[in-house]
């Protein structure tokens, strides 16, 4: 049997290392070909001695010296800087993941696409940011986009088949703060807003649970990965997340695909696929679950959902700035230096002050998300000036 030959871009990250364990459960079909990541060596040392990649790439150039040290003897080629990460994602092999933590995974999976491969995708920002760029290049490139993210492989899955589909129902956990109130959440700090009831993720994707605006992330995916209206992507809060997604038809009927909250099952699908392979990962057991419940998400007291439809309605750069200005209200959020509630107030206000482009080019994009980011903290700067929270 022949491995597939894998690109992994962002190893290091919560995705990344999960999808080392299921190529670790099929040493006879996977085969890890390259290791990209940020900047966390002593991780991706340790992951590259034990999956010997011919290629290792880190974007922090200072990490260069470690890494080379300990895995050039092993002949384990080394490279750094966004540039040569961009390199990487290129190399021949035929599937690249895609799990770089946000815009940041952009340029690479457009290589990616580039090089021919077929990309598992995970980074949901690229296609905020630039779904249009992702998705024109998959097509001019004869590429397949598989989705990782449980909510779009979940649709993938019902959609096997059949494209007659009405609209598609994503699923949310309602994450750590559901059914608190405003009010409650004014003192609420990253320690809480981390402990996801369901989900082991990295700390930016949690956050983004908890303000809801990981759902709005995902809708705005959503359009791009099945050519839907934005009007015809839903939301219902599911707490016990074993319904990962739906799909209702023309005809009214709605499937649903289920399965434990555990990341490493739409990974597989994604690696497996046009196959599926037996694994040793936990079953879903439906008399153990008991219920399943649903209800509509709170927009009042998490604003941020709404934030996201508007930008994907406005179109062109707009859903780039949104993206950029939530990504730097989370890091303030989580370095203590704003409140919860300040996050979609941060965002929003981010978003008044663009003009967007309507079909932006790649650097158009780019700029966008550094207009975005430097616009942002001028906000948090002159927030209290602006009658903002100060939650």
């Amino acid at each position: 049997m022949t491995s597939k030959r894998i690109v992994l871009l962002g190893s290091t990250g919560s995705i990344g290392r999960q999808t080392l364990e299921v190529v670790e459960s099929f040493p006879d079909r996977l085969k890890v070909e390259v290791l990209v990541a940020g900047s966390n060596a002593d991780l991706l040392v340790e992951q590259a001695r034990k999956f010997r990649p011919s290629l290792v790439a880190v974007a922090e150039p200072a990490a260069y010296g470690q890494l080379r040290r300990e895995l050039e003897p092993l002949g384990i080629k080394v490279l750094a800087g966004a540039d040569e990460v961009e390199r990487a994602a290129a190399e021949p092999a035929d599937i690249a993941v895609s799990a770089i933590s946000g815009i940041a995974g952009l340029k690479p999976t457009l290589a990616a696409i580039r090089s021919g491969k077929t990309v598992a995708l995970s980074n949901k920002e690229s296609l905020v940011a630039g779904g249009h760029l992702v998705m024109q290049e998959a097509a001019r490139q004869g590429v397949d986009i598989l989705p990782v993210d449980s909510e779009h492989s979940a649709i993938w899955q019902c959609l096997q088949g059949n494209r007659r589909v009405k609209k598609i129902i994503l699923t949310a956990s309602g994450g750590p703060f559901r059914g608190r109130s405003r009010g409650e959440l004014r003192e609420v700090g990253p320690e809480q807003a981390l402990k996801h009831p369901n989900w082991d993720m990295g700390a930016k994707v949690t956050i983004d649970s908890a303000t809801l605006m990981n759902k709005g992330l995902e809708v705005i995916e959503a359009k791009w990965l099945f050519g839907l209206d934005v009007s015809q992507v839903d939301v219902v809060v599911h707490p016990q997340s074993i319904v990962h997604s739906m799909v209702e038809f023309i005809d009214g009927a709605v499937l649903a695909q289920m399965g434990v909250p555990d990341m490493r099952l739409p990974i597989q699908f994604a690696l497996s696929y046009p196959d599926r392979w037996p694994a040793g990962w936990p079953v879903l057991s439906l008399a153990e679950v008991g219920n399943l419940t649903f209800e509509p998400p709170d927009r009042a007291t998490f604003p941020a959902i709404n934030l996201a439809y508007q930008a994907a309605e406005a179109g062109g750069t707009m859903p780039t700035v949104m993206n950029g200005a939530n990504e730097v209200a989370v890091s303030l959020f989580l370095s203590h230096r704003i409140g919860f509630l300040r996050i979609p107030e941060i965002i929003k206000r981010t978003m008044e002050d663009h003009v967007p482009i309507a079909d932006p080019s790649l650097k158009d994009v780019l700029e966008a998300d550094r207009w975005s980011r430097e616009r942002t903290i001028e906000c948090v700067n002159q927030g209290t000036e602006r009658g903002a929270s100060t939650s």
